[in-house]
C-alpha cells in the first residue's frame, strides 16, 4: 500500500504543469550582469570568495592595545550576615537557636600570567563576590568566590607610592583586597545565661584599596639605542616580531618582545625598547617609560648607528643615561652592535669605534641581514652564562 502511494505521488509530480512565472523568477535566474550572492551548485561562485587580509596597524594605533600603567580600585566581597532561626519540630517545640554563620566574602587576587603581555585587559574596578547568609539548622553560608585578575609577568603593585608586591614569576599571586568575614548567627550567642538569643551580626565589608600597577618588561636581552638606530629592523630580522618600521625617522612608542629560536629548542626573549634621548633620566621624551623596561633585562644589546660621525659618543650617552637611572645598570653583560654597515660612512667609522671601546663590537646590517649569525651566536653565549649563574646561586632562570 505504501509503495502504491509513493508511485502515485511520483506520477502526479511528473505530469504536474509548471507555471511560467516560476521559470522566470528573479531568484532562480539573475538579471544580466548580476551574480547571485551565493551558490550551492556552481563551483565558480565559491572560487571568487576569498579571505580578507588583515589590515596593517600603524605604530600609533598599536599603543591602544598596549598599556604599562593601570590604576585599579579593588574591593573585597562583603561577608554574609548570620542566620536567625529557632529549631522546632512536632515533639521538640523549643529546640533552641539554630541560625548558622554567614559565609566570608571573596578576595580579589592578582595573578602573574606568562601569556598576558600587557595591562590593557585590566579593568579599572574589581569586586569580590559576596558571601551568603547563614541558614537554618546551623548551616553555614557559602563563601564568596575569588576574583582572579591576570597581569603580565614583571608587574609591580604600588600603593601610595610604595611597592607592595613584585610579580616576577609565572603563577605568583598577590591578594589585592581581602573579603569581609561572615556574620555570626544566633546559635553563636547561645549560653547558660541566654538560652534563646535573638542576636545575630551582619557580615563585615570587604577591604577597599586603590592600587597602581606598573609593568616592567621581562626579557633576557634589551635593545638599547637612540631613535632610528635600527632596533626595530634588527628585531624583525632575528625573530618573528613585527614592530613598525619605515623609511622616514620615527620612534617606537611601546616595547616589543621577539623570541629567538635555536635548534636545541632554547628560546631567548629580546625586547625592543622605545628610543632613548639625552636627559631621559630626567623624564624627558619617553623618559621613565623607556628606562623602566630596561631594568629587568639580564643583558643589554647597545645598537649604534655607524653612519653618523663619532658613533662612540652615542654609546657613552647611552651608558650615562642608564647609570643615572639606576646605579650599576650600565655594567651588565653587553655587546655593541654597529648597525647599517652597508653604508659607505659605516665602513670608515667601524675601525674608529673599535679603537674607542673595550667591549666586543659586532658590525651588521639589519636591512640586508649581513652578519646576523655572529650576533645570534654571541647572544646564545650570553644566555648560557646567565643560566649557569642563576643555577649556581640556587635560583631558577627565566624561561620563555
Amino acid at each position: 500500500m505504501v509503495v502504491q502511494r509513493w508511485a502515485a505521488l511520483g506520477r502526479w509530480l511528473l505530469w504536474r504543469p509548471v507555471r511560467p512565472a516560476l521559470l522566470l523568477s528573479p531568484v532562480l535566474l539573475p538579471a544580466a550582469g548580476r551574480r547571485l550572492p551565493f551558490s550551492t551548485t556552481c563551483a565558480r561562485y565559491s572560487k571568487n570568495r576569498r579571505l580578507r587580509q588583515k589590515r596593517v596597524i600603524s605604530e600609533r594605533k598599536l599603543t591602544r592595545y598596549f598599556a604599562d600603567h593601570r590604576r585599579v580600585r579593588v574591593v573585597g566581597g562583603r561577608g554574609g550576615e548570620g542566620g536567625h532561626s529557632f529549631y522546632s519540630e512536632p515533639r521538640k517545640i523549643f529546640g533552641g537557636p539554630d541560625g548558622g554563620n554567614g559565609g566570608d566574602g571573596g578576595h580579589v587576587i592578582l595573578k602573574a600570567d606568562q601569556q598576558t603581555k600587557s595591562l590593557s585587559s585590566v579593568l579599572p574596578f574589581y569586586q569580590g563576590f559576596h558571601g551568603e547568609r547563614g541558614g537554618k539548622k546551623t548551616c553555614y553560608g557559602a563563601n564568596g568566590a575569588y576574583v582572579y585578575v591576570k597581569v603580565p609577568v614583571g608587574t609591580l603593585v604600588k600603593e601610595d607610592g610604595a611597592v607592595v608586591a613584585d610579580l616576577a614569576q609565572h603563577g605568583e599571586e598577590y591578594v589585592a583586597a581581602y573579603g569581609g568575614a561572615g556574620g555570626k548567627g544566633n546559635r553563636f550567642f547561645l549560653s547558660n545565661e541566654n538560652r534563646a538569643p535573638t542576636l545575630f551580626t551582619p557580615g563585615e565589608p570587604g577591604q577597599e584599596r586603590v592600587l597602581h600597577l606598573e609593568l616592567k618588561t621581562t626579557a633576557h636581552a634589551g635593545l638599547v639605542g637612540f631613535p632610528n638606530a635600527g632596533k626595530s629592523s634588527l628585531l624583525r630580522a632575528i625573530s618573528r616580531a613585527k614592530p613598525a618600521v619605515a623609511a622616514y625617522p620615527f620612534t617606537t612608542l611601546n616595547p616589543h618582545v621577539g623570541i629567538v629560536h635555536y635548534q636545541d629548542y632554547e628560546q631567548i626573549a629580546v625586547a625592543d625598547i622605545p628610543g632613548l634621548i639625552k636627559d631621559a633620566h630626567q623624564n624627558r621624551g619617553l623618559g621613565m617609560a623607556f628606562l623602566r623596561h630596561i631594568e629587568r633585562c639580564r643583558f643589554l644589546l647597545y645598537v649604534v648607528d655607524l653612519s653618523v660621525s663619532r658613533p662612540w659618543i652615542q654609546l657613552q650617552d647611552l651608558k650615562y643615561e642608564l647609570e643615572q637611572y639606576k646605579k650599576g645598570l650600565s655594567e651588565r653583560p653587553c655587546v655593541i652592535i654597529g648597525n647599517k654597515i652597508d653604508l659607505a660612512e659605516s665602513q670608515i667609522n667601524l675601525p674608529l669605534l673599535k679603537e674607542q671601546v673595550a667591549d666586543r663590537v659586532i658590525a651588521l646590517s639589519a636591512l640586508r641581514g649581513d652578519n646576523l649569525e655572529e650576533l645570534l651566536l654571541h647572544l646564545r653565549e650570553l644566555y648560557d652564562t646567565y643560566v649557569k649563574t642563576q643555577l649556581s646561586q640556587g635560583q631558577s632562570p627565566v624561561k620563555w
